[in-house]
């Protein structure tokens, strides 16, 4: 997504018809900070460039800003409510600690289907979901100083954070991938089906090569960033989407089973990268997870093209293998 500018952010004129210059100040104020900042917070940072600009006018910015989706507002047990970007910031949930107010970011796919599937039963349109975990963190439970691994993850943490979970997931299911086509191609009798499979297997060596030189290149942004905590939980996709397919490919199935198998993995792993991709806000995971969710795209294709192009060489869809034929019924006593 392209960056808009601040005027755009802002709104181009109020309602009298004069550009709000106030307002653009606050807003960029606002968006230069990381992590979350109360009403007063923000006022004294602007007080400090812009001396003219009054709390009243800080306070209804800030409001227009929650409005307009510019900035969430959350609420952590201290009395006063603080704002965050939302703009160039992942969309995420917080843990709370009740004894010293500080919070911690996560976002949790299972945790959204889970709310998603409540709204849609009840019929019920969603503007806005706030999911607060509160109580007692590590430290202030242990008194034992938090070091990366427990340390919270705020602000400017957030978005590096959230793209090594990104490449995280990105490579496991690239590592799956490779076991999943260089077991089908070893399988595989057909000639032009075995080198479809290898042509696979070529290509997810090479993109996991290039994934693990990006993920080393993100962690020389941050010494730390290797060990600090998840920030994205997705139930299934830290050992691979293609996981379960290769273990399948193992009870003996044929050529066109290997490929339906290819396909549904291709097929279940496009999907997931762009559902949550086309979610996220702008960011580097989101660029991360929109990429990889094109090239399963496109390895999908490749081999549903090659399964109707076998199944013409072999004149109609032979019959299934005893390891993926359905089991029979039993007869009814």
């Amino acid at each position: 997504m392209r960056e808009r500018p601040l005027a755009d952010l802002a709104g181009s004129q109020t309602a009298g018809g004069k550009r709000s210059t106030k307002r653009e100040q606050i807003l960029g104020t606002f968006l230069k900070q990381e992590g979350h900042l109360s009403a007063d917070d923000l006022f004294d940072l602007v007080r400090r460039q812009h001396p003219g600009v009054g709390r009243a006018t800080v306070y209804r910015s800030l409001q227009w800003m929650v409005a307009r989706g510019v900035a969430r507002k959350v609420d952590f047990g201290e009395g006063r409510s603080r704002f965050e970007p939302t703009y160039r910031h992942p969309r995420h949930f917080h843990l709370i600690c009740t004894v010293c107010h500080r919070s911690s970011e996560f976002l949790s796919s299972d945790v959204e289907a889970v709310m998603e599937e409540i709204a849609d039963e009840r019929r019920f349109s969603a503007a806005q979901v706030i999911v607060q975990i509160v109580g007692t963190c590590e430290e202030c439970r242990t008194g034992a100083s938090s070091g990366p691994s427990t340390s919270a993850i705020d602000g400017s943490t957030t978005a590096l954070v959230f793209a090594r979970d990104a490449l995280r997931i990105a490579i496991a299911t690239e590592r799956s991938g490779l076991q999943f086509y260089t077991r089908a191609a070893n399988i595989t009798r057909d000639a032009r089906g075995r080198s479809v499979f290898q042509k696979l297997a070529t290509e997810e060596k090479e993109h996991l090569g290039t994934l693990e030189k990006r993920y080393k290149e993100l962690l020389a942004k941050d010494p730390q960033l290797e060990s600090r905590p998840t920030f994205l939980f997705f139930k299934g996709a830290a050992h691979g989407l293609f996981a379960a397919g290769a273990e399948r490919l193992g009870k003996g199935v044929n050529d066109l089973e290997a490929l339906l198998i290819g396909i549904k993995c291709e097929r279940g792993s496009h999907n997931f990268f762009k559902k949550y991709g086309d979610r996220f806000e702008d960011s580097e995971g989101k660029q991360i997870f929109l990429e990889f969710a094109e090239e399963e795209r496109e390895h999908r294709d490749l081999l549903i093209s090659e399964y109707r192009a076998l199944r013409k060489r072999q004149g109609g869809r032979p019959r299934p293998s005893r390891a993926t034929r359905p089991a029979a019924a039993k007869p009814r006593r």
